[in-house]
């Protein structure tokens, strides 16, 4: 039996064995919480109930999504969207420019390694004196936190170019947007996916976090913490679910592209 072949009958029983060990836990998270009984750590059947009845539950019209999920899901995704396509955008563009140069890399090097270094958080006071509570602070959050992954990422990879093959490109006179299509590109690409899943996932976390800040009107953070102020626990798990999912799903669809254009797979 080929290798090929070996690797396409493992898919399948590593798919089942990840869905099977998710229904375990799941399954045992439903007993123990219904016999602990506390409504404080309800059963994931009552949290599934509430998500759909809350957001799910709409007309077929609107795609199930329910008048809630409009106001509150759909816009947290477009924060996220914005800023990490931003982020990407941003990262890939600069990173290949210090990367094509080994010295301006050196010399910049510090001040990333600096900034990145820099929580967050922390730039709240000065991203609201900058632009105020509202989009342009919650994307500036967002944008600065999930850049420099890719950013540096990017630069690595264009830097790790194998220098006979720069070699090769001067003497056949390749022009600038040649060796960046042909040769940066190509060798960059596997450090640049490794950015983006980073950048992904902490466009996730800096979009639920800028939600939390006063002067947030929707979101799913400004979900969490409405429910947290009325005591709704069901609506907070049901949230906090909401984004393990969302977090899941994104990650695999990156990591499907990822395989599509490097031509190989990463186990999910």
């Amino acid at each position: 039996m080929s290798r090929a072949d070996r690797v396409s009958e493992a898919a399948p029983r590593g798919a089942l064995l990840r869905w099977a060990v998710l229904a375990t836990a799941v399954a045992a998270w439903q007993v123990i919480a219904r016999a602990h009984g506390s409504v404080y750590f309800p059963p994931p059947a009552d949290i599934a109930q509430h998500a759909y009845d809350l957001w799910f539950s709409g007309p077929v019209t609107h795609a199930f999504l329910t008048a809630d999920a409009v106001d509150n899901i759909l816009p947290s995704l477009a924060r996220m969207a914005a800023g990490f396509a931003i982020a990407a955008v941003t990262g890939i563009a600069l990173g290949i420019a210090l990367g094509r140069s080994r010295r301006t890399y050196a010399l910049c090097n510090p001040v990333l390694q600096f900034a990145r270094a820099i929580p967050p958080p922390a730039l709240v006071p000065v991203f609201v004196v900058v632009f105020d509570f509202g989009t342009p602070m919650q994307l500036a959050s967002i944008v600065f936190s999930a850049v420099w992954p890719v950013l540096i990422n990017t630069a690595e990879g264009a830097r790790n170019t194998d220098p006979l093959r720069l070699e090769v490109a001067a003497v056949l006179r390749l022009t600038a947007p040649e060796r960046l299509w042909l040769l940066l590109l190509p060798s960059a690409l596997p450090r640049v996916f490794a950015g983006l899943r980073l950048s992904l996932s902490l466009s996730l976390i800096l979009m639920v976090f800028s939600e939390l800040l006063p002067g947030t009107a929707n979101g799913i953070g400004f979900t969490l913490t409405d429910a947290q102020t009325r005591s709704d626990l069901l609506t907070v798990w049901a949230a906090l679910l909401l984004l393990g999912a969302l977090g899941h799903l994104l990650n695999t669809g990156l990591l499907a592209v990822e395989k599509r254009l490097l031509g190989r797979g990463r186990p999910v």
